[in-house]
Parts: C-alpha cells; structure tokens; sequence
C-alpha cells in the first residue's frame, strides 16, 4: 500500500475529487481525516472508507475560519495522530461564473476566502505538525484556470494565487522535509461543475457540446478519480523530487488553447 503509515488531512470530501481521493488514499492505507462544511455530506464517503475497513475521522469545519481550522488539527492529532499529508482540495466558484461587472464583492471575497486564504490557514496551522512528524506533502488543488481565462474573475485570479502560494510553501518548508505541489486539473465531473452546468442552461447560456464539454482534446470531461490518481502520486514517497510544481491534468485543453475545436 502506497500511504501506509500515512495520516492525511482532505477538505472538500464530500464529493467529487475531494471523495475520490479520500477513499483512495485510504486504500493505499493512509488514515483520513475528512473535512467539509458539515458531517451529513461526509457521510457516504465515510460509508465507503468502512467498507474498505479503513480509518477515517468526519470534521465539520469551515476552512476560512481560524479556529475551526485549529479544531481540524487538534482532532486530527488527537484521533489519528500527527499528519504527513495535507490535500487543500475545497474550492468555490461564483454562481453562474459571473462577469467582472457582474459579479458582487462579497462573492468575489467569498471565492478567493476559500481558494487562497483557506488554503494558507490550512498550511500555516498543519505544516508545524508535519514538521514534528519529520515531513510530508502538502497538495493544493488549483486550475488551469491559474494560467487561462477558463473561468470567473474571482476563480481564476486565485487560483493564480494558489500556484504562487504553492511555490513559497515548497522554498520555505523544504529544508523541513515536507513537499508542496498544485495539482491543475481541467473541466472535471464534480458536483460544483454540475451544479454550474444547470445554472447556466437557467441562464440560457451554451454548455453541452460547446465550452463545457468540449475541453481539450480528449472530448469529455475527467472523472474525479482521474485526479485522485494523480493526487495520490504526489502524496505519496514515488513523488519524492517534486516540489513547487504544477501537475496540469486538463485532457489537453492548455495544449489546444487559442485553437478552433474541430467538429
């Protein structure tokens, strides 16, 4: 098993990559600390770690918040013990992707208070601990958004903060032992990206054989575990060179940008 002896911190698991990675990093034998917004949606992907006969813990925190992000640590260590694994997979988009002109401050505030500053409380209050536990790997989930217009203001402008908060973390926690690497993925089959779909057909605006499912050359979008895969890669010892990178997983989108997609 891959994460044998591994305790793992995941936000965002109660759907979508976030569950697929949790699930799978428990089968590989980490012990999982799973967090969302409360313990109800943990609960199939609990269901599913104790049918693997894993270990996992439910915490219900808001990752935006100091002291519930010191709770996520405290329980962490205290259930399971000193984590070696951080995953800052839980992320936002506004609704409908709204406009620069559209869009309200506090949406704006709200995307990048859960793109970016959830993910810096996290690292700030985890990596101490991994330190102590003599190193580890901290995976940020960004986006290709952080290198193209693939979404909204809010969304892309931090994820683009996420990627360069990813390379401070990687120079400043390398002589502790502990990696930092954003995983990027591309148009994924998540909840928010169903989610999203249906308020823009509300909307009147095109999404299937169009921008939304058509994203790069593969001609569908990925399954979350799809990223989980790569997420465990970089979890894991068999990553152990990497640090301060972008692992881009979009199916080829970066790769046809500006390009006309072909009927």
């Amino acid at each position: 098993m891959r994460l044998a002896g591994k305790i793992a911190i995941i936000t965002g698991t109660a759907g979508g990559m976030g569950q697929a990675s949790a699930i799978l990093f428990a089968k590989h034998g980490a012990k999982i600390a799973c967090v969302d917004l409360s313990e109800e949606v943990n609960a199939e992907t609990m269901a599913a770690i104790a049918d693997l006969g894993g270990a996992a813990i439910s915490i219900a925190a808001d990752i935006t918040k100091t002291a519930d992000v010191e709770r996520i640590v405290s329980r962490t260590i205290g259930e399971l013990g000193l984590p070696t694994i951080l995953f800052n997979n839980a992320g936002a988009d506004t609704e409908n992707k709204q406009s620069i002109l559209k869009i309200d401050e506090a949406a704006f505030d709200r995307v990048v208070e859960v793109n970016l500053k959830g993910p810096w409380l996290m690292i700030k209050h985890v990596a101490p601990h991994m330190i102590e536990a003599g190193g580890g790997s901290i995976i940020n989930t960004a986006s290709i958004g952080a290198f193209i217009a693939a979404s909204s203001a809010g969304y892309c402008a931090s994820k683009a903060g996420l990627v360069g908060l990813t390379k401070v973390a990687a120079v400043e926690l390398a002589r502790h032992g502990i990696r930092v690497n954003a995983l990027c993925p591309g148009a994924t089959e998540t909840p928010m990206a169903k989610h999203q779909r249906m308020e823009m057909e509300k909307a009147g605006m095109p999404t299937s054989n169009s921008i939304i499912d058509r994203m790069g050359v593969m001609g569908r979008l990925a399954q979350p575990e799809e990223m989980a895969n790569m997420a465990l890669f970089l979890a894991s010892d068999e990553s152990g060179f990497a640090t301060g990178a972008s692992f881009i997983n979009d199916g080829g989108w970066l790769a046809m940008s500006g390009l006309p997609v072909q009927g």
